[in-house]
């Protein structure tokens, strides 16, 4: 067999699909493996470049493979689609995973570490458990409804909503449903208290999560999740290209020489974009109930709705963000205003 000079591999449960082309881009191999031949089959292999798409399980792949003298890059599935000829196989997506690595214009994505993967679960786990604490609070509210009794809304409310529940004459099943989803959800709040301890007590270790909380609006979480999240922050030529990764920036609709903004791309990770909203979305709330002034925000939120005020205040905390990250400073209020 030739050597091979550049691996495609598509990822899968069971049975990964391998395409690999020598130096001259004649393939040279085809082949399906089942996961457990994956490590041995690549230990073999000469020292090549690996390219695979982003996925939950690319980045173990990925530093596993390194291992054995491999340069392996990661690239996003939309980016590697249009490389696909015809047909949906796992034989033509290998191909195309193949040709796209070489590309000289591809972005790829960077390999994470067991550490950050860590911290990002920590991240993950406590948003799906706010959500469950939503899902129950917001059941709950609903099923006493059903007999009349009305709680107003908001997570503050939890204590009433629970005191309600045990007071209420309310029929006996009616009551001990009740009380199964109270006991639940006190016992999520005890789960989301804990990692949201984690969470901190990484932020506090972290000197440039400590950084980036001298921004308003930016809280440990916000931090933590930045700092785990983020790329190497020298990938990014700009504070815009970070903004822009984030999804935060107009998406253009230009042709013909006429150039068209419209709404925000929502591209990137959807985690960091909306921690940032919701971090700016109270910086205006808290603005609106202060008297009027000069500065930036006060003249943004006098000609545009709050949660477009806030969309724009989220994107110029990203491109703080940026500074500071790269500059490794503080965030200064008065050079700001």
């Amino acid at each position: 067999m030739d050597k091979v000079t550049t691996l495609g591999i598509d990822l899968a449960k069971s049975v990964f699909q391998l395409h690999g082309v020598d130096a001259e881009g004649c393939m040279v191999l085809r082949r399906q493996l089942r996961r457990s031949q994956m490590l041995e089959f690549c230990q073999r292999l000469p020292p090549c470049l690996i390219g695979m798409e982003a996925c939950a399980s690319a980045h173990y792949w990925a530093r596993e493979l390194a291992k054995f003298g491999h340069e392996v890059r990661l690239m996003q599935p939309s980016y590697v689609k249009g490389y696909v000829k015809r047909g949906k196989t796992d034989a033509a997506d290998a191909e195309a995973i193949c040709e796209a690595v070489s590309r000289p214009s591809m972005r790829f994505v960077p390999v994470k570490s067991e550490a950050t993967q860590a911290l990002l679960m920590t991240h993950k786990a406590r948003e799906f458990l706010v959500r469950q604490q939503t899902q129950i609070v917001n059941a709950m509210r609903a099923h006493l409804g059903e007999f009349g009794i009305i709680v107003p809304k908001g997570i503050h409310n939890v204590e009433r909503l629970i005191m309600a529940c045990e007071q209420a004459g309310l029929p006996a099943p009616a009551r001990k449903a009740l009380s199964l989803l109270a006991d639940q959800l006190i016992d999520t709040q005890k789960k989301i208290e804990d990692l949201t301890a984690d969470i901190r007590a990484d932020a506090k270790a972290s000197d440039a999560a400590q950084r980036l909380q001298t921004i308003p609006g930016i809280g440990p979480i916000t931090a933590s999740a930045l700092v785990s999240a983020l790329p190497d922050i020298a990938d990014f030529k700009s504070g815009r290209d970070l903004s822009a990764w984030l999804g935060l920036t107009p998406k253009p609709h230009s042709t013909g020489g006429k150039e068209r903004l419209g709404r925000i791309s929502k591209m990137g990770n959807r985690y960091l974009r909306r921690l940032l909203y919701l971090g700016a979305i109270a910086l205006v709330s808290a603005r609106r109930r202060s008297e009027a002034g000069d500065d930036w925000l006060w003249k943004i939120m006098s000609r545009k709705k709050p949660k477009q005020a806030a969309i724009a205040l989220a994107n110029r905390m990203a491109r703080t963000a940026y500074a500071l990250m790269k500059n490794k400073t503080e965030f200064r209020a008065a050079q700001a205003a």
